[in-house]
């Protein structure tokens, strides 16, 4: 059985004008194209088209969807883990939800305290808040040489878009420990635990520091003032709230 290009839209809410795309750069192509021109999918394609929107919800682009798909082989295993994360994904929001509904109650009993944390919440990305790649910090070059060659070639091979996507991730991480800190959380909660282990994972995409170094990363952001001011923009105290949070991290999970 096939469908034409206007059955898959109206049955995935994905417009045809996205599904020539995904055709075009060759991550959805139809089973066949009739005499007509009209594009038609078959039921793999249909799978295939579900995989896609899935990836697309995690955040992955549309290059990487396309690196996943092409070196599968069990495509029950490739959904089952896309499953798994949409599940944990769901958990960290559940608990994200309560975070803030928490924030909100304290901020509502506390309007006249003027001790009150306050969350800024920047419209715009931080105004030259850069990868961590710590390039001109000596202190990392002259401990960890290793580790500052691995994150200055990671940045010189990101995109523009790369960049800003990290930006704003790196944004969305800051919001969310604020609201954590905000919240009185401690920084040994699973939850504020699962946002910091995020924050790591997203540093290792740049080098992978063990316990020592992801400490003293958590101290360099409190002890440099450009990344103390980018903490305090979100919120005051926030860069010591960070650092406290990364020092049980490590103790933790990387020692």
């Amino acid at each position: 059985m096939a469908w034409s290009i206007a059955d898959v839209a109206r049955m995935s809410g994905v417009t045809s004008r996205t599904l020539r795309h995904y055709d075009e750069v060759g991550l959805l192509p139809p089973a066949w194209i009739g005499s007509n021109g009209h594009r038609y999918y078959e039921e793999a394609d249909l799978l295939r088209l579900q995989q896609i929107l899935l990836m697309r919800e995690l955040d992955v682009g549309l290059r990487e969807i396309r690196a996943v798909l092409e070196s599968q082989v069990d495509q029950v295993a490739v959904l089952r883990e896309h499953h798994q994360r949409l599940l944990a994904e769901r958990d960290r929001l559940e608990t994200l939800a309560h975070t803030v509904g928490r924030t909100i109650a304290e901020l509502e009993e506390g309007k006249d305290n003027n001790d009150m944390v306050k969350i800024n919440r920047p419209e715009n990305l931080f105004e030259g808040f850069e990868p961590p790649s710590f390039e001109n910090d000596a202190e990392v070059r002259e401990r960890w040489p290793q580790a500052w060659e691995q994150s200055r070639r990671a940045v010189e091979m990101m995109t523009a878009e790369d960049t800003e996507h990290w930006q704003r991730e790196a944004t969305s991480q800051m919001i969310r420990m604020a609201e954590f800190m905000a919240a009185g959380t401690p920084v040994a909660d699973p939850a504020v635990q699962a946002a910091v282990d995020a924050h790591y994972q997203s540093v290792c995409r740049f080098w992978t520091p063990n316990a020592a170094a992801y400490k003293g990363m958590g101290q360099h952001f409190v002890d440099d003032p450009q990344f103390r001011a980018n903490f305090n923009k979100i919120a005051d105290g926030l860069a010591d709230y960070q650092r406290d949070a990364m020092v049980f991290y490590a103790d933790a999970r990387l020692s």
